[in-house]
């Protein structure tokens, strides 16, 4: 393991069937790369409770549970109660990923709306932070969270926005997560808010096996891979790496109190 950088990804899907071949070795490479902590995040019942599972066998990953907005169609009618049996159990940091898509529109926006308050609402009753997926629902996001998320902590998921929308959701308390997409050569919009962004409110994450950063672009995602985006957000703030690790490590302990 790295002595000096400690990094933590704030959001991965190891539970995942990619991972089934060689899922102790991804472990061994993250570790080898400086990413002592993991979080795995759910978005329907059966990867929330994979993800419990996971945390229970390794001392390296934590879990966050919760319904995804693509995922809120055709739920037993019990499922806020199963969230919330999951989430009481040992290693769980979150509600999440939970939110709004208009992109794949999976569900009718009435029906994620509905499922997006609720699990505000149990994050609430719970005492735990709020991990949000947002894509093509920018307005109704943000209007959802000023209204349902108020003194809530959160971070924002993967953030692909401009500083408007970055600053919108700062204004609400939360933070912002970067992913490989930091470092594609297009994202220009991306790159100027981790440079404007507060350095308390920046978090890092893989969204493993998803968004594989340069130069591992279009191939399957992993943690080792989140030392560079890492990387990547430390060039372009004109720090160390070692400084951005440790910003980042506190601001995920400080968000998920660990």
């Amino acid at each position: 393991m790295n002595d000096v950088i400690r990094l933590i990804d704030s959001h991965a899907h190891l539970g995942l069937a990619q991972f089934d071949a060689d899922r102790t070795v991804v472990l061994e490479r993250a570790r080898a790369a400086g990413v002592v902590r993991i979080v795995e995040v759910g978005y329907d019942l059966a990867t929330s409770r994979a993800a419990v599972a996971l945390a229970a066998q390794h001392a390296a990953i934590y879990a966050v549970v919760g319904v995804q907005p693509n995922h809120v169609v055709a739920l037993p009618d019990d499922w806020l109660n199963q969230v919330r049996t999951l989430a009481q159990q040992p290693k769980v940091l979150a509600i999440g990923e939970i939110g709004l898509d208009y992109y794949w529109n999976a569900a009718p926006a009435d029906v994620q709306e509905a499922c997006f308050r609720a699990q505000l609402d149990l994050a609430r009753s719970l005492r735990l932070p709020v991990v949000i997926h947002s894509r093509d629902a920018r307005d109704d996001t943000i209007r959802v969270l000023r209204d349902a998320a108020y003194g809530l902590s959160g971070i924002m998921h993967s953030f692909s926005g401009d500083w408007e929308y970055a600053r919108a959701c700062l204004d609400i308390g939360f933070h912002l997560s970067f992913s490989g997409p930091i470092t594609f050569p297009k994202a220009v919009d991306l790159r100027d808010v981790a440079r404007r962004a507060p350095l308390d409110r920046l978090l890092i994450e893989t969204d493993s096996p998803y968004l594989a950063p340069h130069p591992f672009r279009g191939k399957r995602n992993e943690p080792a891979y989140v030392r560079l985006i890492a990387e990547r957000i430390a060039d372009l703030r004109g720090m160390t790496l070692e400084s951005l690790a440790q910003a980042t490590w506190r601001n995920a302990e400080a968000v998920f109190d660990l």
